[in-house]
């Protein structure tokens, strides 16, 4: 393990009931003190005292705020992750928009947490590679997940339904982020319902596929009209 994960990884992992519940405590005092003050002012000091532990039990658990920090963002994306969408065929027989709801209300769900707090875990907070690969991760599967949809679902109208399902993942955790973690007073409802109906416009709105004729390879091909005899008593 390299110096750097060390000093991002927790010390202590709790064994006893007792020693969970402190860590817990811990986790919850920093997340309201990097929501009030931001990461900078955030200091293992005002945690501890916001944790009512002292700072040396503290340290048992975290060598410092980074690896608050970290572990306050591996809660969040663990959170997400956590949330597995209904099976896959049962969603071929549900409307678009309906799965599009779900997703979006999901998605929702999970930024539900302080704005400041969010904009200080996504926008400040230390990237580890294990962060780093946990998020790549959950990402390939949401998007092997809208892919698998997209192509079966019988709604859908995209044609390029690779792109599509990039498109779908990006815009609702992107869209969803950004509403939630930079305006104080985001209207979750509108937003669920505009962005609800913005994605099942896009993914609805493009030609209907020409219906195939039962009999079409079948079907006998017509001769062509015979030519009529030139009449007889035309002259050259």
């Amino acid at each position: 393990m390299t110096s750097e994960r060390r000093g991002l990884a927790p010390r202590k992992q709790p064994r006893q009931v007792r020693a969970e519940l402190t860590r817990q405590r811990i986790l919850d005092a920093a997340a309201r003190v990097f929501a009030e003050y931001g990461y900078a002012a955030g200091t293992t000091n005002r945690i501890a005292e916001r944790a009512g532990v002292s700072i040396g039990s503290l340290y048992q658990y975290y060598p410092n705020k980074d690896a608050i920090l970290v572990e306050l963002l591996t809660r969040h994306l663990d959170a997400g992750m956590a949330a597995t969408p209904p099976d896959q065929d049962d969603q071929l027989s549900a409307p678009l928009e309906g799965i599009m709801r779900f997703h979006v209300r999901r998605a929702i769900d999970n930024h539900r947490d302080d704005p400041q707090l969010l904009r200080v875990m996504m926008e400040q907070g230390p990237r580890t590679p294990a962060i780093l690969e946990r998020v790549a991760h959950s990402e390939l599967e949401r998007i092997a997940y809208a892919r698998e949809l997209l192509s079966s679902h019988p709604e859908v109208r995209v044609t390029d339904t690779d792109t599509a399902a990039r498109l779908l993942v990006s815009t609702i955790e992107m869209v969803v982020h950004k509403m939630m973690a930079t305006f104080d007073q985001t209207d979750t409802t509108r937003l669920e319902n505009e962005l609800v109906a913005m994605l099942t416009h896009y993914l609805t709105s493009g030609p209907a596929p020409a219906p195939e004729h039962p009999d079409a390879a079948t079907a006998p091909v017509s001769a062509p009209a015979p030519t009529p005899a030139p009449d007889s008593d035309t002259r050259v």
